[in-house]
């Protein structure tokens, strides 16, 4: 049995590659994208009432996972990469069906647009939407829910994140007035430590990079620290 869906619409997102995504909605507060509805799907009567929710149920499209067979068992990289747990109890975006669903929080209802302006969002520029839903606290928040192998948010407020001054003065050039924004928007990523699992415990300084928003950032890191040293304009 198969069934056929098409996009409603599509996140214009501060992450243009899959790199360095957080890797669950709400992780990384500044993160911002912007929801379009695509025609015939983009009636302003469609998004009314819309305004009175903080926060949505986003179903997407992993888009650039399409291609990628899935597995019945893959290795989630909470559990540092090594140990391998079934498809199902994971939220891996190598699946039978590429779909995935986000909780984000709601800022803005464009009506004339009709687009709606999200927060903490772990969407990858270019996704696309299958269908949004509000988010309701009495049925969708259960207190005493069990979270398996990830009972709780990934903590590395250990890492020290470090700006070089000339880095700093670049994102400045680049940003404007949106510097305290962006600042911590970086220093959230850098925090969550985006590398690999299997080079978190690796004692050899590497450096690592990432296109977010309209440039590029470089970071070294070296143990428990992160050093951003560069940022250029795209």
């Amino acid at each position: 049995m198969s069934y056929q869906f098409e996009a409603i619409g599509t996140i214009h997102s501060c992450f243009k590659e899959k790199f360095g995504i957080p890797r669950q909605p709400g992780l990384v507060t500044e993160a911002e994208a912007t929801l379009e509805l695509l025609p015939p799907y983009n009636k302003p009567e469609a998004l009314q009432g819309l305004e009175e929710y903080s926060h949505l149920w986003i179903s997407f499209v992993f888009h650039q996972s399409i291609s990628t067979p899935w597995r019945p068992m893959v290795r989630p990289p909470r559990l540092g990469g090594n140990k391998k747990m079934g498809v199902f109890a994971t939220r891996s975006p190598i699946r039978p069906n590429p779909m995935g669903l986000s909780v984000v929080e709601l800022t803005t209802v464009d009506h004339k647009a009709c687009r709606l302006l999200l927060k903490g969002v772990d969407l990858l520029d270019g996704t696309p939407v299958l269908d949004i839903k509000p988010y309701l606290p009495y049925v969708d928040a259960i207190t005493d829910a069990k979270g398996g192998f990830a009972p709780q948010a990934p903590n590395h407020k250990g890492i020290n994140i470090i700006f070089e001054e000339q880095a700093q003065q670049a994102l400045a050039a680049i940003v404007g007035d949106k510097l305290p924004q962006m600042t911590q928007l970086i220093r959230q990523l850098l925090e969550l430590d985006p590398r690999p699992a299997y080079m978190k415990n690796d004692s050899e300084p590497r450096e690592f990079g990432m296109h977010l928003h309209n440039f590029n950032l470089r970071w070294r890191v070296e143990g428990q620290r992160a050093t951003l040293f560069e940022i250029k304009a795209v």
